[in-house]
């Protein structure tokens, strides 16, 4: 693979943004970026923009980055829109970097936007439908609710009152329990993996929330869907966040502070799910795991530290598996370890994690990135991961029938 440099990065603080616009939010991101890496609007050659909910909230269903980055005065270069559902961040990243690989542009942008917090929370919520195959998921809950009876030790227990929710959360629920019936994975095991994120958060400034939540918390929090609890899924937030990739011949001509801080994209993987079930090996996730591994020359071993997409716990116990970090159905047990908390064998979701850090989906994968990157700067202050070299970021979007409809696998090196 061409040697292809991030020089910017940025990621603003998950929130609430209902009275800032989506140019607004694009605006601050790109100008951070921008500084971050140390130039000018007129050094970029090419723009990759992602988002997925502007048609949905103002009508906006056409021409999205065109529109944000005229508005800051970039609109004389080739502008591409994009949306993969929450992993349009990396496929930004991933489409940028071909940018460059195909040497035509030696500098290029890409960026997510999300603003999917409304007054009216239940449009919110229904704002996802348009992230999932409504017409299938019928009969996907019918498979799920037949392979249920089969299993009655993780059948729902009576009684319980859920939260309203968008119909992701009931598909991972079903994936929850799936995985304890297969493997025997507790409900304290996803637990300890909320609150291990929670907890990073407090070290994030840029998270959504940033305050501890004890795994006992975590287990007596509102029921969303059994098993998950609040404590257990992504928020709403807005946000948006960028990064800048470049040429190893534009790097070079750059001031040695840029040089100094440049991150390797060492593997950029895409790739679309597939319609096996659960019990499927390899998945579609593992394989992108394992081209991506072989592209970058390394193994599993050789990462230091990940980022892998939880908008409910359940997603980091799968894909600790899927990339690799321990055997099939031994995410919870590695979780339980220690080992995937800060100062363990391999530190995942540092930043906090879609479920703590926050979910504007389409700048998630580039906060995500913005993690890594500035971890591998070593620039994460108390959250920081000593001596780390390699990290992953695993990014899932939308779904079909059982798995993500598509992801991202990416891996970054420090030279």
């Amino acid at each position: 693979m061409k040697d292809i440099y991030i020089i910017g990065s940025d990621a603003l603080k998950v929130g609430k943004y209902i009275e800032v616009s989506h140019k607004e939010l694009t605006r601050r991101t790109v100008e951070a970026c921008l500084k971050d890496a140390g130039l000018e609007k007129k050094d970029i050659q090419s723009v990759h923009f992602g988002n997925g909910l502007w048609g949905y909230s103002d009508g906006q269903h056409g021409i999205r980055g065109q529109l944000a980055m005229r508005a800051m005065g970039i609109d004389t270069i080739p502008v591409n829109n994009v949306e993969a559902a929450c992993a349009t961040g990396t496929l930004c990243l991933h489409n940028a970097c071909k940018d460059i690989m195909t040497g035509l542009y030696d500098c290029c942008l890409a960026v997510g936007m999300e603003k999917q917090v409304f007054k009216d929370k239940a449009k919110s919520f229904a704002s996802f439908d348009s992230y999932i195959d409504m017409e299938d998921t019928n009969e996907v809950f019918a498979i799920w609710d037949r392979w249920s009876e089969k299993n009655v030790n993780v059948q729902v227990p009576d009684g319980i009152e859920q939260k309203n929710r968008s119909p992701f959360m009931d598909i991972y629920a079903y994936q929850v329990r799936w995985h304890m019936g297969k493997y025997g994975t507790t409900v304290e095991q996803l637990a300890i993996a909320a609150s291990k994120n929670h907890f990073h958060s407090t070290l994030n400034p840029k998270a959504q929330y940033q305050f501890p939540v004890s795994v006992e918390k975590v287990l007596d929090d509102i029921p969303v869907s059994w098993p998950l609890t609040r404590s257990m899924c992504s928020p709403l937030g807005d946000g948006a966040a960028s990064a800048i990739v470049c040429s190893r011949e534009f790097l070079e001509k750059l001031p040695k502070a840029v040089r100094d801080r440049a991150i390797r994209v060492a593997a950029t993987i895409y790739g679309s799910g597939d319609d096996n079930d659960l019990n499927h090996r390899p998945n579609h996730v593992m394989k992108s795991a394992q081209k991506a591994y072989e592209v970058a020359g390394i193994t599993p071993d050789d990462i230091d530290l990940a980022e892998v997409h939880d908008a409910t716990i359940i997603g980091e116990i799968m894909q600790i598996e899927n990339m690799g970090f321990c055997g099939e159905g031994e995410g919870g047990k590695f979780t339980e370890s220690g080992a995937t908390r800060l100062g363990g064998k391999l530190p995942v979701n540092t930043s906090g994690g879609l479920i703590s850090r926050g979910h504007p989906v389409s700048a998630t994968g580039l906060n995500m990135i913005n993690e890594l990157v500035t971890q591998l700067r070593g620039e994460a202050g108390e959250r920081q991961v000593k001596d780390a070299k390699y990290a992953l970021c695993e990014n899932g979007g939308g779904t079909i029938r059982f798995n993500a409809a598509t992801m991202t696998v990416t891996i970054l090196a420090k030279d």
